[in-house]
């Protein structure tokens, strides 16, 4: 991937959405819910703060986290993979 984004910005591989229900149920492709979950396969540098400096992100590659259901812009590299690009701050939580 030659994607590096900017600033506060990450990149997160979204997580395939549940095939099956907790009954065992199988879900078609218009049932499944938007996924909610990803990991981070790239980082920006840093946020930069009101006197310039700038602040590093919390987050780093390989991280499993979990974002909103709206979340960032989704992206398609040439390979057909598809990417969100989102704020450190639309992240709500990592998965430990």
């Amino acid at each position: 991937m030659d994607i590096q984004p900017l600033a506060d910005r990450i990149i997160v591989k979204p997580l395939e959405a549940e095939e099956k229900t907790k009954g065992g149920i199988v879900l078609p492709d218009t049932a499944k819910e938007k996924p909610q979950e990803g990991k981070v396969v790239a980082v920006g540098k840093g946020k930069v703060t009101e006197d310039g400096n700038v602040r590093s992100l919390e987050l780093k590659k390989g991280d499993r986290v979990l974002y909103g259901k709206y979340s960032g812009t989704e992206i398609s590299t040439k390979d057909g993979e598809d990417l969100l690009i989102m704020r450190e701050d639309d992240v709500f939580a990592v998965v430990k």
